[in-house]
């Protein structure tokens, strides 16, 4: 009976499909999914990769990773071939990504930042990695979209602020976007590793956001076989869409890369 009733639960609980052709498939991951089995969450029980092949019917190859509590664009290759090459101009810088993310303070208008990060190895999946491993170059480009300044008191301050920021990773390093902003002072609202715990308390009490405000929104590549020109856009779920309203800034999530 259990066996039965998770079957029926997993049947029920499918994926956004953004594209598929005969090559590649897409979905919006939502937040709090994993791409892949990890020894990190022993516990879970869903996967996206297991799901997209449920819901296509055939074996799916993962080409990049989103993490856990991000939301967004994710791309699968359904061969062996189309994953080689995917997996190809990803290494190489060739795939654009673009993320939206709510920060803690007023940010720059724009900016890049550019530092390198130590790789980040987890204690029970990365025993057998290299432990001494140099910084590795980092780089991720930035443009504010919009800012507010909220009437509620947060630690020593009698007002809370926050900015709209559009996200281009050059480089794709873990938890790059997260580490980065917290490195400029301006860390991910609802980043319970790397942010601010008195911020994101606020978001929970306040808008009962429970998540990370952070969504991988675009993807842009050549097509592995065709060459054609590929725009993935994935849009904002109702927990992000619903703090996005809230904050006054809907007209401003709507801009364009430049």
């Amino acid at each position: 009976m259990i066996a039965i009733v998770s079957n029926l639960l997993e049947q029920s609980y499918s994926l956004e499909i953004l594209y598929q052709d005969d090559d590649l498939v897409a979905v919006n991951k939502p937040s709090g999914l994993l791409v892949h089995r990890s020894m990190i969450d022993k516990h879970e029980t869903h996967f996206a990769l297991q799901m997209v092949r449920n819901q296509v019917g055939q074996h799916v190859f993962p080409v990049h990773r989103l993490d856990k509590p991000t939301s967004g664009a994710l791309l699968f290759a359904l061969s062996p071939e189309s994953a080689k090459v995917m997996g190809e101009k990803f290494a190489k810088g060739e795939v654009h990504k673009s993320y939206v993310a709510v920060v803690r303070g007023y940010t720059e208008t724009s900016g890049t930042i550019n530092y390198p990060l130590k790789e980040e190895l987890d204690k029970k999946s990365d025993k057998k990695a290299t432990q001494d491993k140099e910084p590795q170059e980092a780089i991720t480009n930035y443009k504010r979209l919009a800012k507010t300044e909220l009437a509620l008191p947060v630690g020593r301050y009698d007002t809370a602020r926050y900015s709209l920021v559009r996200i281009s990773p050059k480089t794709g390093r873990k938890h790059q976007i997260r580490r980065h902003f917290k490195h400029i002072f301006h860390p991910l609202v609802g980043d319970t590793t790397h942010g601010d715990g008195n911020h994101n308390q606020l978001f929970r009490e306040k808008f009962d956001c429970h998540r990370l405000l952070l969504a991988a929104t675009t993807l842009s590549f050549e097509h592995p076989v065709s060459g054609e020109k590929m725009i993935i856009n994935a849009e904002l779920d109702n927990a992000f869409q619903s703090i996005i309203e809230r904050l006054g800034w809907y007209d401003s999530i709507r801009q364009t890369d430049e």
